[in-house]
């Protein structure tokens, strides 16, 4: 038995009326007691199973009796809320109460009131009751919806009203003990999870010929609809297409279409737009739209504006789905007559009689207007519409100067934001109706209004609208949209625009636009303005394209204007302001504005612009490489053109030819090109073959269809970078590394590799197909055979590259290691004399001991005479015939011998000279040593570096004087190089050793040399 009997404690026996020890009880608290006991006897009375029990009996007359009075005694149960462990049963309760109303319509009255316990918050006794009872209360409240079946007006009220109640919720007078009321927002969470929405929407059909029973259905789907999980379970009942379909129908207080645009207006907001204009595009749909939409316009009232306005934007939605029946309901021609009526000021039937107001709610409807032209100028079918209704003419009427602060009945502000609405909307009109954009002159209307822009006359932008954004105070909104119309007008390409731009001095004026917003952007660079500065340059690309006059006028003040935006900084392009947008549309201007006239490209050439796109080109931007390489390519058809490549240099001096390998290197990395670790080929018959290429199979294709060998050369830079070495040659290029050469090597043959690309596609498809005769198949063998052995060629010569590379490096590093050596031996032999001079002055016998040695050494050196031991001839011939006197030979014979004297006494001075002890501070008195033939010609031409001077203006190195003691270039004197003391010098000693270095014995070897030959 499920009762709450069963969960309350039995209630306490009365206690006797005798005192007892405790305090006294006060009169409140006694009244209270006795309360809450008459409610536990009135609960316990209630058993749920005897009342289903008694509704399923027969329907008797004495037993109706019982069951209406049972069902008011469950009501009184129930009055102050439901508890959760009890909502199933009464469910039961309602479902078998709506089946014998029916019949009998004395069980409406009992079931609406068990209704309106729902509108009460349920009970519950835990707080973890919400969730164990989620799935019962979920399916208990779907059941309110599937009571709308009961044929009862007052029952299908009755429900509206308790799911309107769910959202303001009031908590019972009374609540019962030992319970508590679930939250707020618990039964709107069951409504979602037990699917109420749906079912409510699926009941209109049921109360369609009710009006009132209507209204009340749409007031409660209109709070259901605030939720995303109730609209989505509304559409898929079609809310949508339901409630348009409704909206028409007669209803005296209007609150039919309020309430039916609002449910639509938030199933738009909180469900895809796709799907609800998928509902709304039947025709039907369309046509209560429109018919809804004349009533609203013709309205006085405050709320039937906004409601038109709501239609506006519902209509708006539609037209954008070139599906949708707008055309052909003539709701389109409608809308557009409305857009256009106050400018054009033509008479139709259809706006008879409107006029506006120029309030708030008409202001928003003339921007819907213009937004709707703008929606309906994407659908081919509407263009015919848009030139019949003058809707060019009525646009264009906006693109004038602001002359005065209101302008008619619109306020500035508000004219302001009219006029850049619509030079927005003409930007996408303009090119649908480009006969009536030509007949109406509006290029020359933009030009004016461009020079007005950039002019000097008084003009604050309010700036608070979206179109004009960026215009607070200054005329650049105007001219952002302005450009941006003549950019989309000169991006279709239609000569006769074109032409008629040009002939209206549009480049001037361009030029000057462009400079006026570089001068801008010093100031304070933003995004309107690099959006300005591109358009521009967009435009004067496409008008100076193919044409050498155009190109001519560009390049007398355009070139300066460019080159500033080429030298633009690597870190701007990542700043999000538009930076790259107007870097590529400077690079497109340069690509059609300068190349191809000499003048332009000669004056590019003047200002540096090749070394700008150069530097551009070594930041390896992937979308900046393609572009500037084409335009590279292009211009090196100019002679000039090569030598400024080969000019350039990078960063660490890196050449253009080294920079243009790295690039192709590391294309071949991204394309998954196979090369070993040397960068050798390694795939002979298909050496620049992709990773992509690699994998495709082979698919028989028409000649007419281009293959992937074809299609492979417009997706990469590998066709522009063999071309750019084609015109720079494949000889003689600067500054390349032996891995350079080895790319290099593949660049060159890169043609022919992609010829026998092609062959190998051809041979594989025809295989695919059929088999060639003989000749033929020789024929392919032969020409693949070519080109596998291209592949092999390249392969070898770059194996002997690396080779040689490799011979090269091996050879500088024996000579690093030999000088490393000489160093190392260098520093042992300056040890090593150190330590025998330290010996030798600490040691005295050791210092004697070299003494000797010296002595020794130096009688060694002195020449001997050696003894005759043969027989001596007389070296006097008598009889010789001579042309010398006697007188002049006897002279010639003595003055050999006072020479041969002189010689011998000098050699005689200079040994004293080694062995004359050191006397500091005296004057050199002395002679100098005869110098070598050799050393004598280096010291008259000045080129003599050995030793400094002595005090005579000899050099120290030859002075004969024992007193100076001439101290050579290095610091030491003779004597102590010839004691084997080693000197290092820093650059005057050099004429007797090479390096700046010598020791004692290359200077005794000097000695002893010019010994022999005294």
């Amino acid at each position: 038995m499920s009762s709450l009997a069963v969960v309350e404690p039995p209630a306490p026996r009365a206690a006797p009326r005798s005192p007892g020890p405790g305090p006294p009880r006060s009169g409140g608290e006694r009244c209270r007691n006795a309360s809450d006991t008459a409610q536990d006897t009135q609960l316990r009375s209630v058993d749920l199973d005897h009342v289903i029990k008694l509704l399923e009996g027969s329907d008797s007359k004495d037993l109706e009796k019982e069951q209406l009075k049972t069902l008011k005694k469950v009501v009184k149960h129930f009055e102050n809320g439901i508890p959760l462990k009890d909502l199933e049963q009464i469910i039961k309760i309602l479902n078998l109460c709506s089946e014998k109303t029916k019949e009998q319509e004395t069980f409406t009255e009992p079931l609406c009131e068990l209704i309106k316990l729902f509108e009460l918050p349920f009970q519950k006794k835990k707080s973890s009751d919400e969730v164990n009872y989620y799935t019962e209360v979920s399916k208990c409240i779907a059941q309110l919806g599937y009571l709308m079946r009961v044929p009862s007006s007052q029952v299908r009220i009755q429900i509206c009203k308790c799911v309107i109640n769910f959202y303001k919720m009031e908590l019972p007078g009374k609540v019962l003990s030992g319970y508590q009321p679930t939250s707020a927002s618990y039964k709107i969470q069951m409504a979602e999870l037990g699917g109420l929405a749906e079912t409510l929407v699926l009941s209109l059909a049921l109360v369609e010929n009710q009006l009132t029973e209507k209204l009340w259905v749409l007031k409660a789907l209109q709070h259901l609809s605030s939720s995303g999980a109730n609209c989505r379970l509304m559409m898929k009942a079609q809310a949508a297409s339901r409630l348009c379909l409704y909206l028409n129908s007669a209803d005296p207080s209007g609150q039919l279409v309020f309430r039916s645009s609002h449910i639509l207006w938030n199933l738009l907001e909180n469900t895809s737009k796709e799907e609800v204009v998928n509902q709304l595009s039947s025709l039907e749909c369309v046509h209560a739209l429109k018919e809804v939409f004349v009533d609203a316009l013709h309205g006085f009232r405050h709320c039937d504006h906004q409601l038109r306005n709501d239609l506006l934007v519902i209509a708006t939605l539609l037209a954008e789905n070139p599906a949708v029946p707008m055309i052909e309901s003539g709701f389109a021609k409608l809308l557009i007559v409305l857009a256009t009526f106050s400018e054009v000021k033509i008479p139709n039937p259809l706006v008879k009689g409107l006029k506006l107001t120029y309030s708030y709610e008409d202001f928003e409807m003339k921007k819907l207007l213009f937004n709707i032209i703008g929606v309906l100028s994407k659908n081919p079918s509407a263009a015919q519409l848009l030139s019949e209704n003058d809707v060019m003419p009525a646009l264009l009427y906006y693109v004038k100067p602001n002359q005065k602060p209101g302008f008619y009945d619109w306020s500035a502000a508000q004219y302001e934001e009219l006029q850049l609405h619509a030079i927005a909307v003409l930007a996408a009109v303009a090119p649908v109706l480009i006969d009536k954009y030509l007949s109406c002159q509006a290029n020359t209307l933009l030009l004016v209004f461009l020079e007005w822009c950039i002019g000097q006359d008084p003009f604050f932008g309010q700036g608070n609208s979206f179109h004009g954004t960026g215009g607070r105070g200054n005329k650049l909104a105007q001219m952002r949209y302005s450009l941006r119309v003549l950019r989309i007008v000169a991006s279709i390409y239609d000569d006769a625009v074109n032409l008629n731009l040009c002939d209206q001095g549009a480049i001037s004026q361009l030029l000057d636009i462009l400079k006026y917003a570089a001068n801008k952007s010093k100031e304070k660079e933003d995004v309107i303005l690099l959006e300005i500065q591109a358009d521009t340059l967009f435009i004067l690309s496409v008008l100076c394209e193919n044409d050498l006059h155009r190109k001519e006028v560009f390049s007398y003040e355009g070139i300066g204007i460019l080159i500033p935006l080429l030298k633009m900084d690597s870190k701007e392009l990542c700043s999000g302001l538009g930076h790259s947008y107007l870097l590529f549309s400077a690079l497109d201007c340069v690509w059609s504005c300068v190349t191809g006239c000499y003048i332009a490209e000669d004056h590019f050439l003047e200002k540096q612009g090749i070394f700008h796109l150069l530097d551009l080109l070594a930041l390896k931007e992937k979308n900046l490489c393609n572009i500037i390489l084409g335009i590279l390519v292009e211009f090196c058809g100019n002679p000039k053109t090569t030598l400024h490549i080969n000019t350039w240099r990078g960063e660490k001096a890196q050449t253009a030819a080294s920079l243009l390998i790295q690039l192709w290197r590391q294309e071949e990395l991204e394309l998954g090109v196979r090369r070993d670790q040397y960068g050798r080929v390694v795939d002979m018959k298909r050496p620049i073959a992709s990773s992509f290429q690699r994998q495709q199979k082979v698919i028989p294709m028409p000649a007419s269809c281009p293959s992937f060998a074809i299609m492979e050369i417009s997706e990469n830079m590998r066709a522009k970078l063999y071309s750019l070495f084609c015109k720079l040659g494949f000889e003689n290029l600067p500054g390349l590394s032996a891995e350079d050469f080895v790319t290099l090597a593949i660049i060159r043959h890169y043609i022919d590799f992609k010829v026998g690309e092609v062959w190998s596609e051809i041979c594989a498809e025809l295989k695919e197909e059929f088999r060639p005769i003989m000749l033929d198949e020789n024929a392919l063998k032969s020409i693949l055979e070519i080109s596998e052995n291209i592949g092999k060629t390249v392969s070898t010569v770059q194996t002997q590259l690396i080779e040689s590379q490799l011979h090269q490096e091996i050879q500088e590093e024996n000579q690093t290691y030999r000088k490393i050596r000489a160093t190392c031996k260098q520093r042992e032999m300056i040890n090593k004399s150190w330590e025998n001079f330290l010996t030798r002055t600490s040691n005295y016998e050791a210092l004697k001991k070299a003494k000797k040695l010296q002595e020794k050494t130096i009688e060694a050196s002195r020449p001997k005479l050696k003894t005759q031991t043969g027989a001596v001839h007389s070296t006097d011939i008598e009889g010789l015939h001579t042309t010398m006197e006697n007188s002049s030979l006897e002279a010639t014979e003595v003055s050999h011998l006072e020479r041969k004297k002189e010689i011998h006494e000098r050699a005689a001075s200079a040994w004293q000279l080694l062995d004359a002890p050191r006397t500091p501070g005296l004057r050199c008195t002395g002679t100098t040593l005869p110098l070598a033939k050799q050393q004598q010609q280096q010291l008259n031409s000045g080129r003599w570096k050995g030793g400094g001077s002595c005090g005579c203006g000899s050099p120290t190195s030859f002075c004969s004087s024992h007193q100076c003691q001439p101290r050579l270039g290095w610091g030491l004197t003779w004597r102590d190089c010839l004691r084997g003391g080693g000197c290092q010098g820093r650059g005057e000693g050099r004429g007797l050793s090479e390096g700046g270095k010598h020791n004692g014995q290359q200077i005794f070897l000097r000695i002893s040399n010019m010994n022999t030959l005294i």
